[in-house]
């Protein structure tokens, strides 16, 4: 079947949903591709909030542009970080009025938190849940939506380029253009034509690479990978966000993230022998930026032979901690872990991509008529380390950036009408999953192994090695095989784990969040 839409938002995150909602608002008519359901992505499992300016008696765009930089170990780009600051009031204006609920205290003011990194109280939340919040908000108003049309339990394939239609493409080939992607029918089996005049990647994160990791499973990378695999720029992927405090609960698949909001809360950071720890590391203490707290609670983990630190609470008034963190609270309780009476087991658990697919100011990929945004982007903000709760905001500016951009060039473009339709004559089912359910394992203890908080020359080579004999029986698979999500997705990561892999070998140094003993920082500690 072949469908035709102005846009096709891959993706259903607060990036992909902000987007739909303002390009449907500008007259565009929207295909909205979900890969399970609106409500399973990313921004769903946010705890902490979204950062802002807004309390301007004692904070100002100086500081949290300064806060973003040093955090990024200088490596973030000037012009996104500005961008960013200065347009995220204006944001949160957007999401007040798509019904997104932050907290207040008495006197109307916005009950601010403070995160690790930021100098000021600057952290818009509702409870913690604030990810909860924004994806139900948006699920609402894009289902009440007439120029949008949600497609749920579809797989974005491949996007379709110039290669599809038989012309040869590298990455010297200067106007590589997307025309819209081959998107599998979970339900039918079939893959369909979606045809556009403008296409967004709003595919997520990368966490499912990882064994131990913060986000929901569905985080394979697959917008990068397409990308990647389309000769389309990707960049900064060495830089993967460790969230330094995911509840140690063995057999969680994804794991149960802390909040880094109960360190600005005052929660400590303790060794097994109850022992504070972060004073060895950094005089921030346990509100460090995350790469420094994830690294010295790896490195007690190792001193000591242990699977988990503790994160204290209990010196704080009970009422209010169940209060602050009332999710957190009934987590933890249901596992016989009382936050106002004993310390909570907590290891570091991959959270978040710094980087992803190029981006310019506008959200445009290196390819033509192709957007980025949110996670699976590169926007530059980020640098070599994300400061706590800037990407809630960034997806929303350059989904508006993006969304204004594209609604002013869709005029111009036209339906390619002799895209061939997906060919799978020849090839069948899979016959074992378990050989894909396998190798994906292999490429989560891979890279857990070898390409986790701390690496090394010798590591990533090994890594490199083992990663190579997967990726050539997957491609074997895929070539045979009629396309499904499983195997698509296991296709997704390799792709992904090599992307960090090559550019983390290439990365001679260690900078934010990668981190290598052959190339030790100096200043890792001093900032």
């Amino acid at each position: 079947m072949v469908y035709r839409y102005d846009c096709l938002v891959i993706g259903s995150g607060i990036a992909g949903m902000s987007f739909a909602l303002k390009a449907a608002r500008g007259g565009a008519r929207v295909a909205l591709i979900c890969k399970s359901t609106p409500d399973e992505a990313n921004t769903n499992f946010a705890q902490g909030g979204v950062a802002s300016v807004t309390n301007l008696e004692v904070d100002d765009f100086d500081k949290h542009i300064h806060d973003t930089m040093v955090a990024g170990d200088w490596l973030s780009d000037p012009g996104a970080v500005e961008k960013v600051v200065k347009n995220a009031p204006e944001q949160i204006k957007e999401l007040i009025g798509w019904g997104v609920d932050f907290d207040k205290k008495e006197n109307g003011d916005f009950d601010l938190h403070r995160e690790g990194g930021h100098s000021e109280f600057r952290i818009l939340h509702h409870a913690d849940n604030t990810g909860a919040e924004i994806q139900q908000s948006l699920v609402e108003t894009v289902k009440n939506n007439p120029m949008i049309d949600v497609f749920e339990n579809r797989f974005a394939v491949e996007i379709i380029t110039q290669h599809h239609l038989g012309k040869i493409v590298t990455r010297r080939t200067p106007d590589i253009t997307c025309y819209g992607a081959y998107i599998l029918n979970e339900e039918t089996g079939k893959v369909d034509t979606f045809l556009a005049r403008v296409t967004v990647m709003a595919t997520g994160g990368v966490g499912a690479v990882y064994t131990t990791t913060t986000n929901p499973l569905i985080s394979t990378g697959d917008g990068i990978a397409m990308v990647y695999r389309a000769k389309g720029t990707v960049k900064d992927m060495e830089f993967i966000q460790f969230h330094p405090t995911a509840l140690y609960h063995p057999g969680d698949r994804p794991s149960f993230l802390i909040t880094e909001a109960m360190r600005g809360y005052g929660a400590v950071l303790r060794n097994l022998d109850g022992e504070e720890f972060m004073q060895k590391y950094d005089p921030r203490l346990s509100l460090a930026p995350r790469d420094i707290v994830a690294r010295a609670i790896d490195s007690e983990m190792k001193l000591h032979g242990t699977d988990h630190v503790y994160l204290d609470v209990t010196h704080k008034d009970p009422e209010e901690t169940r209060r602050h963190f009332p999710n957190i609270y009934e987590k933890c309780l249901s596992l016989g872990i009382d936050i106002t009476k004993d310390m909570i087991p907590v290891a570091p658990a991959a959270h978040y991509l710094c980087g992803g697919i190029k981006v310019n100011l506008n959200g445009e990929s290196s390819i033509q008529r192709l957007y980025a945004i949110g996670e699976c982007s590169c926007t530059g903000l980020h640098g070599g380390n994300r400061l706590a709760s800037n990407s809630l905001i960034e997806a929303v500016v350059y989904a508006d950036a993006a969304s204004r951009h594209a609604l002013s060039v869709l005029n111009g473009y036209d339906f390619r009408e002799d895209v061939p339709e997906w060919n799978d004559e020849g090839t069948a089912h899979p016959e074992e999953m378990v050989l894909i359910t396998q190798s994906e394992k292999e490429v989560n203890q891979i890279m857990g192994y070898y390409v986790g908080i701390v690496r090394s020359d010798l590591r990533l080579k090994r890594a490199w090695n083992r990663l190579d004999i997967l990726y050539q029986e997957t491609e074997s698979l895929f070539k045979r095989s009629k396309p499904s999500r499983q195997l698509c997705e296991l296709r997704n990561i390799i792709n992904v784990a090599y992307l960090i892999m090559r550019q983390a070998m290439e990365r001679k140094e260690s900078r934010g969040l990668h981190f290598t003993v052959d190339y030790p920082h100096p200043e890792i500690n001093k900032h």
